[in-house]
């Protein structure tokens, strides 16, 4: 009985876990659709599209040879062959890994996209109409009886029913999934959610911290990081249960300080724990280094002939040379501290191996967040444009260039000395064979996507794996939240968020405009809007907020600006249609907050600071990690806050007893990077002094 359940139960989760995939602007190929300016010759699309005008040319060519002598049955094969181009098509094709060729054709009266049957209405137009080459032989191609791919056939005599048909070709259409009616897909205009009434925080720690990360175990722990180096493991406390963080200041799970180097914009700036964290032990750090300071720190510098660019031109800030830092990704263990990896309380700073070392043309603008990919276990590496001042030797759109780049390596599957050497890469992965331009000559194969200035906190949706934001942060004007997809071009510095960008100098040449499919950005803000100099303005990116807690934002998408002038909610409208309306809420402190919100004194309102990162546990609670401490999203309530969708009751949880304590704390440290025009310098140095609480 046990085991049947299980079963039933791991069913189920990959059951949600394929719809929850789905239902979002994506290509058969998994790119995002690209924006064209008029409609295209053959297919009825304009706007953002699946096809260029080759695609389009080619689609038909394929209708023109098929013959087919019935006009009715014509408009719909030329609507189901041209279903290729619309931005759905990853969603119209997803259960067809055997017939490629025909879209998933809606069969029934509920469908959200449709108020007709169009795979019965297919099948009574053209089932006794000849179709040269058809469509829907193709999926029968290497099965006994089926004609040859270019022989003229009806759907009569490959099917002996408009049932058997619809049971080959047809679905339905539902909140999470797209089916074809014979027109572009379109989504309900459902009546988008209302703005929360504000954020109800509570602070739970001290320390300042830039970095949270689930225990992989899945227990009511994380990993906590600073930016000289030092990651805390801590208990978190349940909702309601009046707690803090559980930690010990005196005992840090690594401290990896030796290693990284600490200052205004450099340090370690990410962690990840691999997905079997709790098998194997293995996990990794992102951080900088001095090659002055440390002979560890050795790697090709990021400026090179490759990407023309002469390190002896260069001018560094900061009176640094060029390539003096370097930005790492390192692998570490738990091994030898605990049998079990799960229970390790500490690991070795000895790195068991350097997967990427890169030399920094600047002192800025590095980014270095690292994350698994929830669905694929690859490892994703966000990096910077390496600054300068508006990329000056435009690394973010060059081919061979690694800044500015997201980057998707295997770090399980890892060659030998002399295979990557010849393969040119930059330590020690493997090149994931998906990768959009694994075989592209032009481009690099490591990276994922192009176009970024200094992607500050990205994360993937855990309900839809295929929603992957980005917070880019901006130059003069504009911050922009992007929503990632496979081979997408985000378009700095040709254009900053949605607006072209002009710099003032461009020793490493300029790229235009019309060269550029450019993504635009989904959700962002004005430097106007948060500050009247327009220049204290950074953005933070965060999560989709999937907490039972707050339910008048769930499923929004939570960001801030990192000096603390404004929380943002993105609203997606129509649902799963990647659009976004974004609201600025406002943020409040819980009345019985375990430990105050404001250090001021004589001040009863809540003073974040600086934002540097949001978190999210396990139970999918998000965190706000500042300046002033860490802060936790509660029961609006708790701040007599009204929300209707709230259950008070059912909303408080009850401490679990079988959580265990652990360890993390604070150490002194600055910010971050990512900074607009001159930094501004923050050494926080704080004590943590907590209440220990099982949970």
């Amino acid at each position: 009985m046990t085991l049947h359940r299980s079963l039933v139960f791991f069913f189920l989760f990959l059951s949600c876990f394929a719809l929850s995939s789905w239902a979002l602007p994506l290509c058969s190929d998994s790119r995002a659709p690209l924006e064209v300016n008029s409609t295209l010759s053959f297919c009825p699309y304009k706007g953002k599209t699946c096809c260029d005008t080759m695609e389009d040319s080619n689609l038909n060519k394929q209708f023109q040879a098929m013959n087919i002598s019935d006009k009715g049955c014509a408009s719909i094969v030329k609507s189901i062959l041209c279903a290729k181009c619309d931005p759905f098509s990853s969603d119209l094709f997803r259960d067809n890994s055997d017939q490629q060729s025909v879209p998933i054709l809606c069969n029934s009266t509920s469908s959200a996209n449709s108020t007709k049957d169009f795979c019965s209405e297919t099948w009574e137009t053209c089932q006794n109409v000849s179709i040269s080459g058809s469509l829907f032989a193709a999926s029968l191609q290497g099965r006994v009886g089926a004609p040859a791919n270019n022989n003229a056939s009806k759907l009569a005599d490959l099917w002996q029913s408009k049932t058997d048909f619809c049971s080959s070709f047809g679905g339905a259409s539902s909140n999470e999934t797209v089916c074809f009616s014979g027109e572009p897909v379109t989504l309900n205009d459902t009546t988008p959610d209302k703005p929360p009434p504000g954020l109800c925080l509570e602070k739970i720690g001290n320390g300042s911290y830039l970095n949270m990360v689930p225990h992989p175990d899945g227990s009511n722990r994380a990993f906590f990081s600073t930016q000289p180096g030092i990651v805390f493991l801590a208990g978190l406390p349940d909702q309601d249960s009046g707690g803090v963080l559980d930690v010990d200041p005196s005992s840090p799970f690594v401290d990896l300080t030796d290693e990284v180097h600490f200052d205004t914009e450099f340090g370690m700036m990410g962690m990840a724990f691999h997905p079997k964290f709790a098998q194997n032990g293995r996990f990794f750090a992102s951080f900088n280094c001095d090659k002055s300071k440390w002979p560890g720190c050795t790697g090709r510098c990021s400026c090179n002939s490759d990407v023309n660019c002469d390190p002896s031109k260069l001018t560094p800030d900061s009176g640094s040379q060029p390539c003096q830092f370097q930005t790492v990704i390192a692998e570490y263990t738990t091994n030898g501290t605990s049998s079990d990896p799960s229970k390790a309380k500490n690991a070795k700073p000895t790195e068991v191996r350097r997967i990427f070392t890169m030399g920094l043309p600047f002192t800025s603008h590095h980014a270095g967040q690292i994350l698994f990919g929830p669905s694929d276990g690859y490892l994703y590496f966000m990096m910077g444009d390496g600054g300068g001042g508006a990329d000056p030797y435009n690394f973010a759109q060059n081919k061979k260039s690694l800044l500015g780049k997201i980057m998707r390596l295997d770090v399980d599957n890892i060659p030998s000395a002399s295979e990557i050497s010849k393969m040119g890469l930059w330590g020690n992965y493997s090149i994931p064979k998906d990768n959009p331009f694994r075989e592209d000559k032009e481009l690099e194969p490591e990276i994922w996507a192009v176009g970024l200035r200094n992607p500050w906190r990205c994360s993937f949706d855990s309900s839809r794996p295929s929603y992957f934001m980005c917070a880019d942060v901006g130059q003069d004007t504009y911050e922009e939240v992007d929503l990632i997809t496979k081979g997408g071009n985000y378009g700095w510095r040709v254009y900053e968020g949605p607006d072209l960008f002009h710099p003032e100098s461009s020793p490493g040449g300029k790229t235009s405009a019309k060269s550029v499919n450019s993504i635009f950005p989904v959700m962002g803000y004005n430097h106007s809007e948060v500050d009247s100099s327009g220049k204290s303005a950074s953005i933070t990116g965060g999560y989709f907020y999937r907490s039972e807690t707050d339910p008048c934002i769930a499923g929004m998408y939570l960001y801030a600006d990192l000096y603390g002038n404004g929380v943002w909610a993105g609203i997606e409208t129509p649902a799963n249609s990647g659009n976004f309306v974004s609201n600025r809420t406002t943020f409040s402190c819980a009345g019985d907050s375990p430990m105050k919100c404001s250090d001021s004194p004589g001040s009863t309102g809540l003073t974040l600071g600086y934002i540097f990162s949001f978190g999210e546990d396990n139970n999918k609670d998000i965190y706000l990690l500042t300046s002033n401490g860490v802060y936790r999203v509660v029961r609006p309530s708790r701040c007599n806050l009204t929300c209707s969708k709230e259950n008070t009751t059912a909303a408080r949880r009850n401490p679990s007893p079988s959580s265990s304590p652990s360890s993390s704390a604070s150490s002194c440290y600055r910010h971050m990077n990512g900074f607009h025009g001159s930094s501004v310098v923050l050494l926080v140095s704080l004590s943590l002094i907590l209440l220990v609480l099982l949970v």
